[in-house]
């Protein structure tokens, strides 16, 4: 299968009814946070196709206000969904370095939300028989793909995730892939392929 994931930053390639004809046989798109939603809306009705998403550190907070949604698209926050035969999962937001900023968190409150995602991922784990799939985060977790400074520090809660819950993927954003001491986008952390989208990535998943 095809996935289409995007995190952050707009592309013009992409923000175009030709979109299709480039990237062609797209199944499912994966936002990782910090997106207009007008833009995800705009891929999700040009492809006909189900969206995935989860908050970054600049969307508003959700609720039941029209601009805390995308159209046509599942906030996965804190939730895990049975799509196109894929177990997906997802927790949004990032550290917190500003006071009283909807989707940060402190490393302690990572942890809790966590806690409270586990379960629900187990069960559904069962019900489907199958692994996690995908995971969908914004933060990337501590020391994969993060960095030094205070906004862009990874989520540590989010390393016990993939140790304890094994996704297949864990899909995130966020950070700027520039690192020069760094080979690839993706990182293998205890079976998992780490993969920073930003700003996109094609993806084929079995």
């Amino acid at each position: 299968m095809k996935i289409l994931a995007v995190s952050d930053q707009i592309i013009d390639r992409l923000y175009t009814s030709s979109v299709k004809d480039v990237y062609a046989d797209i199944r499912l798109i994966i936002g990782c946070g910090d997106l207009p939603y007008p833009y995800l809306e705009f891929l999700t009705t040009v492809y006909n196709v189900p969206l995935f998403y989860v908050p970054g550190n600049h969307d508003p907070e959700y609720g039941h206000r029209a601009n805390s949604r995308v159209a046509g698209g599942d906030n996965v926050d804190g939730e895990v969904v049975f799509s196109k035969g894929l177990l997906m999962a997802g927790l949004g937001g990032c550290i917190r370095y500003q006071s009283h900023t909807p989707n940060q968190y402190s490393q302690s409150e990572m942890f809790l939300r966590v806690y409270r995602l586990l379960p629900k991922i187990f069960l559904q784990k069962i019900r489907y028989r199958r692994p996690l799939d995908i995971f969908i985060a914004h933060s990337p977790p501590q020391g994969i793909h993060d960095d030094d400074d205070p906004a862009h520090q990874g989520l540590r809660a989010l390393n016990l995730l993939i140790r304890w819950a094994r996704p297949r993927y864990f899909l995130h954003g966020h950070t700027i892939f520039y690192r020069q001491n760094l080979k690839s986008h993706i990182t293998t952390y205890h079976g998992c392929q780490v993969v920073n989208v930003y700003p996109y990535r094609i993806m084929e998943i079995e």
